[in-house]
């Protein structure tokens, strides 16, 4: 599938579809390729949150799923999906450039999705951050 000279790989699309019906794997990380031109699946996992945070590099760009659990202000345990876009100040200006194109195709071909963050910093990916957005 493409859009405005980005691809995202039919295996994004798919790897979203598992984490939503299976449940075995709670983190999509999506990259985009060498060529900065096609996104593709770089890890499905089950992790923590720290894990997830600990997985981002500090000076390259990335998309993340991640099926948040939470505590509504109810008491009512929740899942909500969140997707990340994780594009830290350290990025070079052509990643950075080539990831905002590539996060308005993802944003039109992912669905599920509840609550979308945009991340310069792991600050604004606190758990706590994560759960009162998805409120």
């Amino acid at each position: 599938m493409s859009s405005r000279g980005i691809t995202v790989d039919d295996s994004c699309l798919s790897a979203l579809q598992e984490l939503k019906s299976k449940r075995e794997i709670n983190t999509l990380v999506y990259r985009l390729n060498e060529a900065l031109d096609t996104v593709v699946v770089e890890s499905q996992a089950n992790l923590t949150h720290e894990e997830m945070l600990a997985s981002l590099p500090p000076d390259e760009p990335r998309f993340v799923v991640y099926d948040l659990h939470f505590a509504a202000a109810d008491g009512a345990r929740r899942s909500d999906l969140v997707m990340i876009f994780w594009i830290p100040d350290a990025a070079l200006p052509a990643h950075k450039l080539a990831y905002s194109s590539a996060e308005r195709v993802l944003q039109d071909l992912l669905d599920g999705i509840q609550v979308t963050v945009r991340a310069t910093d792991l600050s604004r990916l606190a758990y706590n951050e994560l759960a009162s957005l998805a409120v």
